[in-house]
């Protein structure tokens, strides 16, 4: 689970850049179906909702389905890799990130923003920039 900070008001803050880059390596780029619901389970609320942008996912078994037909699209070698660290406060934190094969050229960047409610992702947006001209 994602360690708690506090803050100069004292209320607690997640650790953003530990959740984010968790979702990445432990949920998308986790090929085994296993290991990726477990990881989901741990990552994410109950019923957590992900928005793409040409589709809205509702629940963690639809999201490791998501992430299992993406992965099966690319090569064994293909992988998301932060580019910085999370920034985040009272419950909103983002990630930006890019991929491609290992050793590749980057196929495309983006960035994920995601709810954080009781140290776990509610509800993850997925932002893809456009590719360069």
């Amino acid at each position: 689970m994602a360690d708690i900070s506090q803050t100069s008001q004292g209320s607690a803050e997640p650790d953003y850049d530990g959740l984010l880059r968790a979702n990445l390596e432990r949920v998308f780029n986790e090929r085994n179906a296993d290991r990726r619901a477990a990881a989901l389970n741990e990552l994410f609320v109950a019923e957590p909702i992900m928005y793409e942008p040409t589709n809205v996912v509702q629940g963690r078994a639809a999201i490791s389905a998501v992430a299992g037909n993406l992965l099966d699209q690319f090569v064994p070698t293909f992988r998301f890799t932060p580019t910085g660290r999370a920034v985040g406060h009272h419950g909103l934190g983002s990630l930006r990130w890019e991929a491609g094969p290992e050793e590749g050229a980057v196929a495309i960047t983006g960035m994920d923003v995601a709810e954080i409610v009781g140290g776990r992702i509610a509800r993850l947006w997925v932002l893809l920039n456009p590719p360069a001209a």
